[in-house]
């Protein structure tokens, strides 16, 4: 076993790098949303430095080998960018502590973790403040101060601020053939949610980046998207009012890039062999896809991770008694 000095060190690397890849990302969800990625942002990452702290020191751990080892901002970073832009303050600092508490130190902290902390602290605020998470501010977003009066809820609040994601409109259909939705829905854009197809491909370059430098195999984010690409086609039937979306628009909406090789991709929580990893991924895609279509919630990649979370011994143990199989 390498030194505990060595491990620490390739964890704090890994850390860099993910939170380098996901800026691009970041930025365009600036752009697309305005101020109120950055105040989730700030106190998503404040909450979580703090219930680290405050448990270390009940626990009578040192703090600096855990806190500057990057994963609780990398967890609080991806908690956040999945949270609506401008959602009330009280929301994001719940879900953050939910997520450091329950998701990571409940189990001893970083590297036995069996759910993915940031979608542990995203499924929480779906179900227990439902009508908040589905406030998602129009693509044109508010200057500093309205951000700020809205997530802190003081000053006069703009009348209309919010609109129905692409993923909700189309989920919510039933007489517009997909044309007529793209034409006269504002959240469409030519092949997803306007504005969000560029952050999922900005997303999609920072994990093309990571796979580059290897810090994580191909097998969980091929699985994941190619998953949602085979039964988003298989249920596609063109541009009738009954549609379910196509392959692109599935790819390029909603939190599929960012779950594709952000999450998925998650090295404690996940699959650790390779036909696992694989098996993983496409679980969650074709879990976000059902979600998507038929269940609840507008986005189903928060469920379909965790979901598959709790499948991940199932998944290692079939895998391997198939290779013990094909061994001669």
């Amino acid at each position: 076993m390498p030194p505990l000095e060595s491990v620490d060190d390739r964890l704090q690397q890994a850390m860099k790098l993910v939170l380098l890849a996901v800026l691009p990302g970041l930025l365009a969800s600036f752009w697309l949303y305005g101020w109120g990625v950055l105040i989730n942002l700030i106190l998503a990452i404040a909450m979580a430095l703090a219930v680290e702290a405050s448990v270390l020191h009940l626990r009578k751990r040192p703090f600096k080998p855990t806190l500057s080892d990057g994963s609780a901002l990398v967890s609080a970073t991806l908690l956040a960018l999945a949270l609506p832009p401008y959602c009330p303050w009280w929301l994001t600092i719940s879900a953050s502590a939910f997520a450091m508490v329950f998701g990571k130190h409940l189990y001893g902290g970083v590297g036995s973790n069996p759910l993915n902390p940031a979608m542990l602290g995203v499924a929480f605020a779906l179900i227990t403040f439902p009508q908040q998470m589905t406030h998602w501010p129009s693509s044109h977003g508010m200057d500093l101060l309205g951000g700020l009066q809205q997530a802190f809820a003081f000053g006069q609040l703009p009348d209309a601020w919010v609109q129905a994601t692409a993923l909700d409109s189309l989920r919510m259909n039933k007489s517009l053939t997909i044309d007529e939705l793209f034409s006269a829905n504002p959240a469409f854009g030519h092949l997803g949610g306007r504005g969000v197809e560029w952050v999922s491909l900005a997303f999609l370059a920072g994990g093309l980046f990571l796979l580059q430098r290897r810090v994580f195999s191909w097998h969980a984010p091929v699985g994941m998207l190619a998953s949602l690409f085979i039964i988003s086609l298989l249920c596609w039937n063109g541009s009738g009012s009954d549609t379910h979306g196509s392959p692109l628009f599935h790819l390029l909406t909603g939190a599929s890039m960012l779950g594709a090789f952000f999450i998925v991709t998650e090295p404690v929580s996940g699959a650790k062999s390779t036909g696992a990893r694989l098996l993983f991924g496409a679980g969650v895609g074709l879990l976000t896809y059902l979600i998507r279509t038929w269940g609840g919630y507008p986005d189903g990649v928060a469920f379909g991770v965790l979901l598959m979370n709790l499948c991940v011994p199932a998944l290692e143990r079939f895998v391997a008694a198939r290779q013990q199989q094909a061994s001669p």
